[in-house]
């Protein structure tokens, strides 16, 4: 009798690793999420900062791909702009050009700047995809900037 139950707790025990081991396992896989995510520069504006003059075409250019786009209206919370990056483009640092076209005619006002590539994993830490993604903020007076602290109040630097 007791070298049955040795051996039962011996199988208990194997079950339990088993178990656990397969715990383990599914854990992980679950720990990655479904998102998707693009390399590339974006640039985000509030349209209420460009409304006084009348709204304005927004081009934004990364070593030399360009998109443009209208500034929108007072009522949009915000605006957004990317350049897409080929997917494995790496830790570069590329060019970055912003142009502010006004609606009402004016000039264009051109600002330039240089955006650091940073990694993205939308989906943890060892789970694809790899974005490379950097983000600037327009400001009608400013020009390109840093969209760190970006908020969509109008009072907010």
């Amino acid at each position: 009798m007791p070298r049955e139950r040795a051996n039962i707790r011996g199988v208990l025990l194997c079950l339990v690793a088993v178990v656990s081991l397969v715990g383990c396992a599914g854990q992980q896989g679950a720990m990655c999420t479904l998102s998707d995510m693009d390399s590339g520069v974006s640039v985000v504006w509030r349209p209420a900062d460009f409304k006084g003059s009348g709204g304005a075409t927004i081009r934004v250019c990364v070593d030399g791909s360009c998109e443009e786009r209208a500034s929108g209206d007072g009522s949009e919370p915000f605006g957004r702009l990317s350049v897409r990056l080929p997917q494995d483009i790496g830790a570069k640092k590329l060019p970055v050009e912003l142009t502010v076209t006004p609606a009402d005619g004016g000039s264009p006002v051109t600002y330039t700047g240089q955006a650091q590539l940073t990694e993205e994993r939308p989906n943890g830490p060892n789970c694809e995809p790899v974005a490379w993604v950097a983000s600037f903020r327009a400001d009608p007076v400013k020009g390109l900037v840093s969209s760190e602290g970006f908020s969509l109040q109008g009072d907010q630097p």
